[in-house]
């Protein structure tokens, strides 16, 4: 079997043949406005027009790789600490101990166990959109998933999965659903109940998708797709090296719910986002390695031991950033989306409906911002719909979809990226496990499109 080339490899490759369209495609811009009524940034859509060519140099390539990691600083940043913090409670034997404990109230169960985790998470991102904040959830769920027999991957899916099915079906999404109505000029969060169908028939085959998996692994470790990172990981001890439950366990646990609590309230209450959260993840470690027996010294070693194993991971997620980095210097972004965007125009109506549908998906990896793929997109969107006799629900829905679904896979998108680091999970590996799930996610949202054109799914 030809070996698959190291992660970096291909993210680098990915940078070259960026660079190289800035040499084959025209540079051109859009003018970004201020919408009176709701001070949001937005663009014109007639304002397209070509600029001098700029292309990216060889030099500049290579100095992608360093603005891509200073511009995702913040989430290189959030994954040492948030890695730091959970080394830390790690070191204290609590997490070791009550996962121990877990597992034997919780043998057998996981049919129930592993629904209704999908169904909280996803629940999460359809409303509040959560994303990033999903983060600090995943290495609890991949230790318990190892305790319970199955294997880091599942204990990912079930988090980011399961929060990204949420965002991507969105009834509720503020950052997607709600940026983009509000520039089509259609009432807030209306088609919801069309909405609600398809994230129940995404939501089942999203479950059935990752249990079959589980259950495969369940009966033969060997077929884990990580299987000799499993091997190789320390939180598969065998039985008789966990640490038994004691009361300074207790107190450990109780300031982790604290700190979650608090965190949970900060992003729903207070607006709070990464640097918030980073800070209380620093208190949670803090107060956990001294009330966990640590010491000083011994809390300062663990927090660097934690950070230090997603080292690689972290890295990743600037390399990625390089992509965009390329592309904007060359100024082709907004050529591609005046292409596509007169192209859409020709074509008969479902079939201009899924085009919208498959282009934000292509886009989704330049533009991994749900909100600034909306504002970017939607004002000329828009118009297309209006134009190709597409309603304008119609439109954002092929949006949104587009928007949601690559999530789960571009490397671009900081967010993965975190996650696959907190989870020690290679993207290469990744990619490979996903990719049969989002190829079932295309169809879905492209049969939920096109019935919408031709119910001209409205209000209008």
């Amino acid at each position: 079997m030809k070996k698959i080339p190291h992660v970096y490899a291909l993210l680098f490759m990915v940078i070259i043949f960026a660079t190289v369209l800035t040499y084959l495609v025209p540079s051109g811009v859009y003018e970004r406005i201020e919408d009176p009524e709701t001070g949001r940034t937005v663009v014109d859509p007639e304002s397209f027009h070509y600029v001098e060519a700029d292309p990216v140099g060889v030099f500049d390539t290579l100095q992608a790789v360093q603005l891509g990691i200073v511009d995702a600083a913040n989430i290189v940043a959030f994954i040492f600490i948030v890695g730091g913090a959970f080394g830390i409670i790690r070191g204290t034997g609590a997490i070791d101990a009550g996962l121990g404990l877990a597992v034997d109230r919780m043998e057998g169960r996981e049919r129930l166990l592993f629904p209704a985790l999908i169904i909280l998470f996803s629940i999460g991102g359809a409303t509040f959109g959560l994303a990033e904040e999903t983060i600090p959830f995943i290495p609890i769920a991949v230790l318990l998933c190892r305790r319970l027999g199955y294997d880091a991957m599942v204990g990912f899916a079930l988090v980011s999965i399961g929060a990204r099915l949420g965002f991507s079906a969105g009834m509720l999404n503020p950052f997607t659903i709600g940026v983009a109505q509000g520039i089509a000029e259609l009432p807030l969060f209306s088609g919801i109940a069309y909405r609600t169908i398809w994230y129940v028939v995404l939501l089942i085959v999203t479950i059935w998708y990752i249990n079959r998996y589980a259950q495969t692994i369940k009966r033969d470790p060997e077929k884990s797709i990580v299987r000799d990172i499993e091997l190789a990981s320390s939180d598969n001890a065998d039985e008789s090296n966990i640490p038994d439950y004691v009361s300074k366990h207790t107190w450990v646990l109780l300031a982790v719910v604290v700190g979650f609590v608090a965190m949970i309230y900060g992003v729903f209450e207070l607006e709070w986002y990464i640097n918030e959260i980073a800070a209380i993840f620093l208190a949670i470690g803090i107060v956990a390695g001294l009330i966990g027996g640590l010491g000083i010294n011994g809390t300062a070693s663990n927090f660097v031991e934690g950070a230090r194993e997603l080292t690689f991971g972290a890295l990743v997620v600037g390399v990625a950033r390089g992509i965009l980095v390329v592309l904007e210097q060359g100024m082709i972004v907004d050529t591609i989306i005046h292409v596509a965007g007169t192209g859409l125009q020709t074509l008969p109506t479902v079939l201009a409906a899924n085009g919208m549908f498959l282009f934000q998906l292509i886009l989704n990896v330049l533009i991994p911002s749900g909100s600034g793929q909306a504002a970017t997109t939607m004002p000329i969107m828009a118009p297309i719909a209006d134009i190709a006799d597409i309603s304008r629900q119609t439109a954002v829905l092929a949006f949104h979809y587009g928007d949601g679904f690559t999530n789960i896979i571009t490397p671009t998108g900081g967010t993965l990226m975190a996650s696959l680091a907190i989870a020690n999970i290679p993207y290469e590996r990744y990619a490979r496990w996903v990719l049969p799930l989002l190829g079932i996610w295309i169809v879905v949202g492209m049969t939920a499109i096109t019935i919408a054109t031709l119910i001209d799914y409205g209000p209008f």
